[in-house]
């Protein structure tokens, strides 16, 4: 088996957490036809990213206790597994609603490889060299949204929107056969946690009340939500009212998925020289004009896919400087509770990427406008939490004046 803390490691962990925006970005291009083949509105077919969202938030507030119990890799293994099963629903779905609730299935599985994936790292690295490998292995993860938005819209082009499920299920087997034979358990058995009402009531209420966390969590959240409301609303902006073929979709997201992973990149190197809260700050106040910009561009009428795209992108590279530097300081108190706080993390990220999901579908109006306007004010949500809560509560050893040499 691999060492834990090998690069190789960190590479497969990845391969799990992709899964997530897989399931998210694969279908994106299948969006349009899913709705003409089964007779569904924009409303019907946007609740079915919606529910996987919601899905995914409220599973992982059983998944994490459940592997600070039972180990990260047992949890991690089941949950991919479900996945898998759920796939396979979803391709032979016959209705919206059926795809909606097998969704939602799917979400309960898929929510074990980004839980576990950020409370692995904190099993293994202290929390300042988890930024380092969080940015790493986000960065790693970019090959997903660069990639699978291209594959759905080639599979949604020249086969059928049913063979982007199929795809999915054989890629969560192909990750728990690698996981099941290459990593060792990382949660030392000092470190579990009873499994019991009272005791994750107790967690979570340790968790939620530290103003560490919530700073650093509400901030997280808020950019999930400005990531979330260009998923829901690109396929349709995109393609629908800016005449982009399902084709060529995966070319303009990829091009934000440069963006994200140039992000990564830039904390790997920032992360030497500032504070994680001063790449944060950065981070954020970027994110704002990459909304605004956005906005105005749609405001004034520039319907062009580049103006949607290229302020997305940068947005995208915003978010690689932010997620790294929320998730390690969201974790940093709680190195017992790694599991819980990781899925409660989760559970607020994706509870406000479902809302922004829903505020995409019920606003559009048939233009760029309602999406951009989602995107900044969530933005401008993100820096007003860092200034009201992470600045007056930062981790140890984030704020200001504590940069390594």
């Amino acid at each position: 088996m691999l060492a834990l803390t090998s690069i190789w490691t960190t590479v497969l962990l990845a391969t799990a957490v992709a899964l997530a925006p897989m399931a998210i970005d694969m279908y994106l291009p299948a969006l349009p036809q899913i709705g003409t083949d089964f007779g569904a509105d924009t409303g019907q077919v946007q609740l079915t990213l919606s529910l996987y969202l919601a899905g995914f938030a409220v599973a992982q507030l059983v998944c994490g206790p459940l592997a600070d119990r039972f180990g990260r890799k047992p949890i991690l293994i089941a949950g991919l597994g479900l996945f898998a099963l759920a796939s396979i629903g979803c391709a032979l779905a016959t209705n919206i609603e059926t795809l909606q609730v097998l969704r939602f299935v799917q979400a309960i599985g898929g929510s074990a490889g980004p839980v576990l994936g950020r409370a692995i790292v904190r099993d293994i690295y202290q929390p300042r060299d988890a930024t380092r490998v969080l940015a790493v292995l986000a960065g790693m993860m970019t090959l997903a949204p660069a990639v699978a938005p291209m594959l759905g819209g080639f599979i949604v082009a020249f086969m059928d929107w049913h063979w982007v499920f199929v795809v999915m299920a054989v890629y969560a087997l192909l990750v728990i056969t690698a996981i099941a034979v290459g990593i060792p358990e990382p949660l030392h058995p000092d470190n579990r946690q009873p499994f019991r009402i009272t005791s994750l009531l107790r967690n979570y209420r340790k968790v939620s009340t530290d103003p560490t966390f919530i700073g650093y969590t509400l901030t997280s959240a808020a950019m999930y939500g400005g990531l979330f409301s260009f998923l829901a609303g690109s396929s349709f902006v995109l393609i629908e009212v800016l005449g982009v073929a399902p084709e060529h979709f995966g070319f303009f997201t990829a091009v934000t998925a440069v963006g994200y992973l140039t992000g990564n990149m830039t904390t790997v190197r920032l992360n030497r020289h500032f504070a994680p809260d001063q790449i944060l700050y950065y981070g954020l106040a970027l994110a704002v004009a990459a909304g605004a910009g956005m906005t105005v561009l749609a405001w004034l009428g520039v319907y062009s896919p580049w103006a949607v795209v290229l302020p997305q992108a940068l947005f995208m590279v915003a978010s690689g400087m932010v997620f790294p530097q929320t998730m390690a300081g969201a974790l940093a108190n709680h190195p017992t509770r790694a599991g819980s706080a990781s899925a409660l993390l989760g559970f607020v990220q994706m509870t406000t990427a479902a809302l922004a999901g829903v505020l995409v579908g019920v606003l559009h109006d048939g233009t760029p406008l309602a999406m951009a306007t989602l995107i900044a004010g969530f933005a401008a949500a993100g820096l007003l939490s860092y200034v009201l809560l992470v600045q007056r509560h930062p981790a140890p050893g984030f704020a200001t004046g504590n940069a390594g040499s």
